[in-house]
């Protein structure tokens, strides 16, 4: 018997009862929800919903929770362990109910195990085991990243709640942090150490590894250049072991990719329109040291410029014009960079006519068959710009009015281009801010109207030097100087200087004023007392030779001629008293000699003698400067030429003309080297006649040369001197003299510097840019060539005592034990005691008054030290005269506040 004999209409009756219970499937979980609100159930196969005749299996019973306890709580109240779950006393639950109850408990990250018993009675307990509470955060194993780097990362804190997925949070950050630094080896395991009252101490215990390095550069592809070449386009090296100054050899994501795109900039200049990089890999060596990188490339045919035109919409340019002055022609090789510099250009002079948002687009026709390249650049009509707003921000110490009158624009000026690189390098020339400083161009109000920003980062304008020492030569020794280029954030300078040793004393003071009431006039003053004892040395011995005592002062003014052009005018006012030691050098020193006390040739060189005096010095001058620096502190580019006179005779004793003239110039050159090439020369004339064989320009009027200003060379190491030069006695066995000679012991010579009336002196000097690594560190080094010469004073009166001379002297003491010296010959007063002295034969030679050029050649680093900047020079003298003092090493040092 069949379905349909029993039931006639038995194939309608069986699709209703699949319908339904396909239904009844898919209302069931709903209602359950409703009831006892577990995770929905998945519906049953469809294979065992068909036979509906026999009915379904019962549900899960459902019981009643009588009570719902918590134990084993420390911190956390009851009740708030309650809130997390849905457990209440007289509602039903399910085991699927109790393990939601468990899943929300655990998702607070309260706990470190929960448990629910009693399941069976509808008596709930629920068990908790509370995490610890984190007492401290403690550090291991980290040297390369200090605790202050790296505790920013960690999200777990004292007096918080420890869970592991912070933990290892935190553990992910570390490993992040250090493989920023290139050490992908690092590793960190954090420790618990138990503690009291469920307290724990979280230990990071971190192996920081070596620094991951690329040990190799892999370019597969590349037919036209060759693997070394493309390696030099790219910001990433190989590692070498002499490359410890850079971090370019380190592996960095960003990196990779950036030399992607390097890659193809440098085959795009070069006409192969259709590079492509297929892929770049960065393969991790087992031992987790090193990378080795692999490009896959594909270079594509080399396309020439084929039609090159300019469309102008704007009426001021006319395409023609601009047209001729395109550095591209038709048949050149495609150079991508210089349609890139070409749009740049455009859109720079559409600044000079005030269209500040000029709409210029370079459009290719491309010909794959001819391999041209077309380009048309056309420029879209765009409406006149103007000023609206100057927003300045980042200056918390340095005054609006500071940073606004060096701007070139005015809000509500017509919009210039030029006028707004201007304005950004007499900003940058402030030297208050960091480099690199930009002026922004934002939308105004209006299509006519143009925003400008800068947003500033101040920088330390303070500079303290301080040194203090001991030497066998200057014995104690402090030198200290300050000075404030931003006083108080209004752009006012000022300083002060002190230097003391057993040789020389000095303090200065000086103030400048750049905008006097503000208006573009600069005025200031400096005041000065120095106090400076010449010197020679006879082996380790310094003697002191003469002495010049300064007291003086001057006052400044400045004004602006053109933008870059400006006078600077002064007046100053100084009282020098030149001496020598009377004791040593003076004949009859307590003067009670027959003969007036007087400078004594034999024991002081004619010059010296000549040189004594006071003298009262009152003098004008100016100073023209035409400067196109980017940058005063530190150019990069542009040119400096300065015209400087200085007249003394207006009043005074002294009456002479001081002329002097420097020139300087700076290029961006392959790439971020900033070559540099200056000259300066100064010549001064008296207008006294003098004593013959006497120069009428008094010692410490005249130009000095050697270090710093040539490197390689001595201070005042450079041009005319006079050396005193020992006779030496060879003798026989039976101490008859054989032979007389002059000492070529230097240490046994008597070096005297007299200085020179003109002078030229010349630089050229290439600043090397070093990786990032040695930037954040502000290494700077540079290579130079030093070329100079001093020249042009009167040779003076020297003195040759030969052997035999008589060189007697006589010494008178009288009962009270004073000495006084007179020349041989002479006798003493009644009462004193005669003894004669001998004075060892010399020969004195005038040496070094040539311009015959002294050249040096060297290496040298300036470093933003933590201690101040800090200058080391290394140069070697390769051409020098007779006479002329070297030096191999020299350094500065300073701070910064």
């Amino acid at each position: 018997m069949t379905a349909n004999e029993v039931f006639p209409n038995g194939r309608k009756l069986c699709a209703v009862l699949l319908v339904g219970t396909v239904l009844g499937g898919l209302s069931a979980p709903a209602a359950a929800q409703q009831v006892a609100q577990p995770a929905p159930a998945a519906p049953a196969p469809q294979a065992e919903q068909i036979p509906q005749l026999s009915p379904p299996s019962p549900a899960e019973p459902s019981r009643t929770i009588r009570t719902v306890t918590v134990s084993g709580n420390q911190r956390i109240e009851p009740e708030t362990v309650l809130s997390y779950t849905s457990l209440r006393p007289g509602e039903p639950y399910t085991q699927e109910r109790l393990d939601d109850a468990l899943r929300d408990l655990y998702a607070t990250e309260l706990f470190a195990d929960v448990q629910i018993a009693g399941a069976d009675t509808g008596e709930l307990v629920i068990q908790v085991r509370e995490n610890p509470v984190i007492n401290r955060i403690v550090l291991e194993g980290n040297r390369r990243l200090k605790d202050d780097k790296i505790a920013p990362e960690i999200r777990l804190a004292p007096r918080q709640i420890f869970t592991r997925s912070r933990a290892r949070a935190d553990v992910a950050r570390i490993i992040e942090l250090y493989r920023r630094q290139g050490r992908y080896a690092a590793s960190v395991v954090p420790q618990i150490v138990q503690l009291d009252q469920n307290r724990v101490d979280v230990v990071f215990e971190i192996n920081e590894g070596p620094r991951s390095r690329v040990r190799q550069i892999n370019i597969i592809g590349n037919e036209r250049f060759g693997d070394n070449r493309l390696v030099s386009e790219m910001a990433t090296r190989e590692h070498v072991w002499w490359n410890f100054f850079t971090s370019s050899d380190t592996y960095d994501p960003d990196r990779l990719a950036f030399d992607q795109q390097k890659l193809r900039q440098f085959y795009l200049t070069q006409g192969y329109a259709d590079f492509r990089v297929v892929s770049a890999v960065a393969e991790l060596t087992p031992d987790r040291r090193d990378f080795i990188i692999t490009y896959v490339v594909e270079e594509g045919e080399r396309y020439k410029f084929g039609d090159v035109a300019v469309q102008s919409d704007i009426r001021d340019f006319q395409a023609d014009a601009l047209q001729r002055t395109l550095p591209m022609r038709t048949g050149d090789w495609y150079n991508a960079q210089q349609v890139e510099d070409t749009v740049t250009s455009l859109n720079e002079l559409a600044g000079l006519f005030g269209y500040a948002f000029a709409d210029v687009r370079p459009q290719f026709q491309r010909s794959r068959e001819n391999l041209t390249m077309g380009v048309t650049f056309r420029v879209a009509e765009t409406p006149r710009v103007y000023v609206e707003r100057i927003d300045i921000s980042g200056n918390t110490n340095t005054h609006d009015k500071v940073i606004r009158r060096e701007f070139r624009l005015a809000e509500g000026d017509a919009f210039n281009n030029v006028r707004v690189r201007r304005s950004r390098d007499r900003i940058q020339s402030l030297g208050f801010f960091q480099d690199n400083l930009e002026i922004t161009q934002e939308q105004g109000s209006g299509p006519d109207r143009v925003v400008l920003g800068v947003a500033v980062e101040e920088r330390a304008t303070g500079e303290l030097q301080l040194s203090a020492g001991f030497s066998s030569l200057e014995r104690f020794l402090v030198n200290l100087s300050i000075r404030q280029r931003n006083f108080m954030g209004r752009g006012q300078e000022l300083r002060a200087a002190v230097n003391y040793s057993s040789y020389s004393k000095s303090v200065e003071l000086g103030f400048t004023e750049p905008y006097l009431f503000d208006r573009n006039i600069a005025v200031g003053f400096d005041l000065f007392r120095r106090d400076y004892n010449s010197f020679n040395l006879l082996g380790n011995d310094r003697q002191t030779t003469y002495e010049v005592v300064s007291t003086g002062g001057q006052v400044r003014a400045g004004v602006p001629i053109t933008e870059n052009l400006s006078l600077a005018l002064r007046y100053g006012l100084s009282y020098d008293e030149v001496s020598l030691n009377e004791a040593l050098y003076f004949t009859d020193p307590d003067g009670t000699g027959p003969l007036p006390s007087q400078c004594d040739p034999l024991l002081a060189s004619r010059y010296l003698c000549d040189s004594l005096g006071n003298r009262l010095t009152s003098s004008i001058g100016y100073s023209l400067v035409y400067s196109t620096l980017n940058n005063a502190v530190r150019p990069s580019r542009g040119h400096r030429v300065l015209l400087s006179q200085d007249f003394a005779g207006v009043g005074g004793d002294v009456t002479y003309l001081r002329t002097r003239a420097s020139a300087a110039k700076y290029w961006n050159v392959l790439g971020n080297f900033i070559f540099s090439l200056s000259a300066e020369g100064g010549y001064i004339r008296s207008f006294e006649d003098g004593a013959p064989n006497v120069d009428p320009v008094r010692i410490n009027d005249r130009f000095f040369l050697g270090n710093p200003q040539m490197r390689g060379f001595d201070i005042r190491g450079v041009g005319p001197r006079v050396q005193r030069i020992p006779y030496l006695f060879d003798t026989d066995e039976n101490g008859n003299i054989t032979n007389v000679r002059l000492s070529d012991d230097p240490d046994a010579i008597l070096d005297d510097a007299i200085g020179g009336r003109l002078y030229y002196q010349g630089r050229a000097e290439l600043e090397i840019p070093l990786g990032a690594g040695a930037r954040d560190l502000g290494l700077r080094p540079s290579i130079f060539v030093d070329v100079g010469a001093l020249w042009g004073v009167r040779d003076p009166v020297t003195l040759d005592i030969a052997p035999g001379s008589p060189l007697t002297l006589n010494q008178c003491t009288d009962p009270s034990g004073t000495v006084s010296t007179v020349p041989g010959g002479s006798t003493c007063p009644t009462g004193t005691t005669l003894t004669r002295l001998g004075v060892s034969p010399f020969r004195e030679v005038f040496l070094g008054d040539t311009p015959a050029p002294r050249l040096s050649i060297g290496i040298g680093v300036n470093w933003n030290s933590p201690f101040g900047p800090f200058r080391i020079d290394i140069a070697r003298a390769l051409l020098s005269e007779p006479g002329d003092d070297t030096r191999l090493f020299s350094f500065n040092v300073g701070t910064a506040f």
